[in-house]
């Protein structure tokens, strides 16, 4: 990253080593826990929940690290969602290159969005960031590539590499589990690289930030894309997984319940965000049955763990026992 401050003094030092240990193991607790999760719940259950989780853990490098809030980060995640979909069906390409597909063009969306939205602060870039959501949104809706309101169906999930048959849910599961760990490292290794020091020296005090010599605009920009293009991961991956790509993947709503999660889970915490995604989807599924009074419970839910818990649950855990999770 020498190169976008090429003239600022040496980025501070790293978080100490014991805190990046704490995180690395409890990582690899969540991979254990994860790994032998199938004995215990239906694995496509499994699957959508790493790509929600993926997806809240993309959202959080922005606004748990970056101090960055999106309020359309739905648009990253659902483009590409339909851009894989798309690849997978009308293309025929395979699930590794159709979700290759997705992530890069997820990527770019958000280098185009990122130069439009960085240039202002505060709620002003959360609302040009929800504004360019709506426009993802219709032109999602009214484009014969995505077919409306019907989605892309019958996606086929093929064979990764040629060889993994992805028809097996069991099988499917291993894969996106894989692929979530890939991208939980990924945020890892951007988190503690000098990189992610100076990103959160800029949430902490942007304007001592730019005293120092950093080019504030272009790390957040690079925050953005790097965000953008994991949720991008999430999103191709979650078409393969359900096998389709609908407006509710580019929907406001999406966008709201990533916040809830990372706000749930813990915003700022390595894998608090997982642990939303997993409550935010079980109470989806396992309230069902109470019909409108869904969003009701779940925002009571909401209202009770930000009342009783400002740094979520996992944050709260973490500051009680003073470790890093």
């Amino acid at each position: 990253m020498t190169d976008i401050a090429p003239h600022a003094p040496a980025p501070p030092a790293s978080a100490p080593a014991a805190k990046s240990s704490t995180e690395l193991l409890a990582i690899a607790g969540l991979a254990l826990v994860l790994a032998a999760a199938p004995l215990a719940a239906y694995p496509f259950f499994l699957a959508q929940a790493l790509c929600l989780a993926l997806f809240a853990c993309a959202f959080n490098l922005l606004v748990g690290y970056g101090g960055l809030l999106s309020f359309g980060h739905a648009m990253f995640y659902g483009s590409a969602s339909y851009l894989a979909a798309h690849a997978a069906k009308v293309w025929g390409l395979p699930p590794e290159a159709a979700i290759l597909a997705g992530t890069l063009g997820a990527g770019l969306l958000g280098l185009a969005s990122g130069a439009l939205s960085i240039r202002s602060q505060g709620i002003y870039f959360s609302m040009i960031t929800l504004a360019l959501a709506q426009l993802v949104y219709f032109i999602a809706l009214q484009s014969p590539y995505t077919h409306g309101e019907d989605g892309v169906q019958a996606v086929p999930r093929g064979k990764l590499f040629g060889l993994i048959d992805l028809s097996n849910d069991v099988t499917l599961y291993y894969v996106v589990l894989a692929i979530f760990l890939f991208g939980l490292f990924s945020i890892y290794r951007i988190v503690h690289s000098p990189f992610g020091t100076v990103l959160k020296a800029i949430r902490e005090n942007e304007t001592r930030a730019i005293s120092l010599g950093y080019r504030v605009d272009q790390y957040k920009r690079a925050a953005f894309v790097l965000s953008a293009t994991l949720a991008g991961l999430a999103g191709a991956t979650k078409a393969i997984v359900a096998q389709s790509a609908t407006l509710t993947d580019v929907h406001w709503t999406t966008s709201g319940e990533v916040i809830l999660m990372t706000l749930v889970g813990g915003m700022g915490t390595m894998v608090g965000p997982v642990f939303g995604a997993f409550v935010i989807l079980a109470m989806q599924n396992y309230l069902s049955t109470f019909g409108q009074w869904v969003m009701v419970i779940q925002g009571a839910i909401f209202v009770v763990s930000v009342l009783s818990f400002r740094r979520g649950l996992i944050g709260e855990i973490a500051n009680r026992f003073k470790i890093s999770l």
